[in-house]
């Protein structure tokens, strides 16, 4: 990352739109105001080597601090904002650290948890720039964390993935290659920087020599906002692409890529993206916090979709550059837990293998899941996924998103629960025509049995479907 802000220090290095308020710092302000950071930290006898739990926000300064810590040997931990008070107090305990960092809009919130977790509390009110950085100043090692991200928690408390500097390198250049950074992009991030999503993104930028442009909070107008700004590139997730073209508001002119993950994209809206962008470039990453980009479903598989291959979209693509994909225990349909090897995963075993805890099957090179190992649903006896559910419900013209969860059933072990947001809010699809359509493409033990309605699905910051959240401990088998 240092080697990206050395390079042209007065182009941009972070742009922010929020509302009427814009910023633009500089590369060299931006090593500035780190420096200034790592004044802080000193003036505040945060110890190197001391992994820090912080509530930061979505801002310059935020970016700042981080590379603070990453630079002086004192990994930052961005704790998640919408976690509620026991999640927050549980992440802290886990942490093995002195001191809890926190900017003024959250001092209230940390002074609490500061208090309850017996950790110090430093505020880091307005930075100040410091003295100037350069090479000499950050000698990381291959090993040193850089700093530490927790999992979305879709199946249970977020674990902690320590960021190394030799895999966060190896993924910046992976991430660069797919997606097609050249110094001067302006790559739009979006989520919040306790993510994979945003922290993780911000290495990529700026080991490209690529502006991020940072927007706190999506809406319509805050999309449209960016404009002037003439962003090129952009990571997002399936659910922000549709509510942007329900408003005509996609198109940017200057918009070169729209990369998304988290989720699926409908084949109905690739085709809409496509034909009416089709100078932009759709590519969708998967992968996970202790990993990514592990598969990469390209450009031209996009296009191929568009052309009439809808099959295609319903893969996350072929195994990105440099990683071994491996299907551990396939059943007799081939299905297993998918497991990863590369360079730049930061979790792994002993032999360099990341368990994914996803299940899923190789065709042709390319990676169909059908749901995690935790969502898998064992009806009388019969696996049922989840995902392969889902996608029949949401093919329906009358279902906009769907979700599906085993209940605690006294006769089958368990059964199946199907929610369903309505394609339009006014009128409900008639459950016995979901039914039916199910049981049309479906064998008769993977039909849910029972029926809810949503306005909307839980969903985290990276987009995914919290399945946990819709069953309540009662009902849990």
């Amino acid at each position: 990352m240092l080697d990206g802000l050395l390079c042209d220090p007065d182009a941009a290095a972070i742009v922010t739109v929020a509302g009427d308020f814009t910023a633009t710092w500089t590369r060299s302000e931006l090593l500035r105001m780190a420096a200034g950071a790592i004044e802080v930290l000193d003036a505040n006898d945060v110890a190197p080597g001391e992994c820090v739990p912080a509530l930061l926000t979505t801002q310059p300064a935020s970016v700042a601090l981080l590379l603070a810590g990453a630079w002086s040997h004192r990994p930052l931990a961005p704790l998640g904002p919408r976690l509620t008070e026991h999640e927050l107090r549980d992440c802290i305990d886990r942490l093995d650290s002195t001191v809890l960092v926190a900017e003024p809009e959250s001092a209230e919130l940390a002074a609490q948890l500061a208090d309850e977790t017996g950790r110090r509390l430093v505020i880091t009110d307005a930075l100040a720039p410091g003295g100037p950085i350069g090479p000499a100043d950050f000698a990381a090692e291959h090993g040193d964390v850089a700093f530490v991200m927790h999992t979305s928690g879709t199946t249970g408390a977020p674990k902690q993935v320590p960021a190394r500097e030799g895999p966060l390198a190896r993924r910046a250049e992976v991430n660069g290659t797919l997606l097609g950074l050249r110094p001067g992009a302006r790559l739009v991030i979006g989520a919040l920087f306790h993510h994979v999503a945003g922290l993780g993104n911000i290495a990529v930028a700026l080991a490209n020599h690529c502006a991020i442009v940072m927007f706190p909070s999506f809406s319509v107008p805050a999309w449209q906002s960016l404009k002037p700004f003439e962003p090129t590139h952009v990571i997002t997730v399936p659910s922000v692409i549709e509510i942007l073209m329900a408003a005509n508001a996609l198109m940017l002119p200057s918009i070169r890529l729209i990369a998304y993950g988290g989720a699926p994209i409908h084949p109905d809206t690739a085709r809409r993206v496509h034909n009416s962008m089709p100078h932009v470039d759709l590519v969708q990453l998967f992968g996970q916090t202790e990993g990514s980009p592990l598969t990469v479903l390209s450009p031209e598989d996009h296009r191929a979709a568009a052309r009439g291959n809808g099959e295609l979209l319903r893969s996350v693509g072929r195994a990105a550059p440099g990683v071994e994909l491996r299907i551990v225990d396939p059943g007799p349909d081939g299905v297993g837990e998918v497991w990863a090897r590369c360079d730049h995963s930061l979790l792994t075993d002993a032999d360099g293998w990341q368990h994914t805890g996803d299940l899923g099957r190789l065709a042709d090179g390319y990676l169909y899941l059908v749901g995690r190992s935790d969502d898998k649903i064992i009806r009388g006896g019969e696996n049922v996924f989840p995902v392969e559910v889902e996608r029949v419900l949401e093919n329906h013209p009358q279902v906009a998103e769907a979700a599906v969860v085993g209940v605690a059933d006294q006769r089958l072990g368990e059964t199946i629960r199907a929610y369903i947001v309505a394609a339009n809010p006014a009128s409900r699809p008639d459950v016995d025509e979901l039914r039916t359509y199910c049981r049309q493409q479906l064998a008769g033990f993977k039909v849910p049995a029972q029926w809810r309605f949503a306005e909307a699905l839980p969903r985290n910051a990276a987009g995914k479907l919290m399945r946990r959240q819709l069953v309540s401990p009662q009902e849990q088998r």
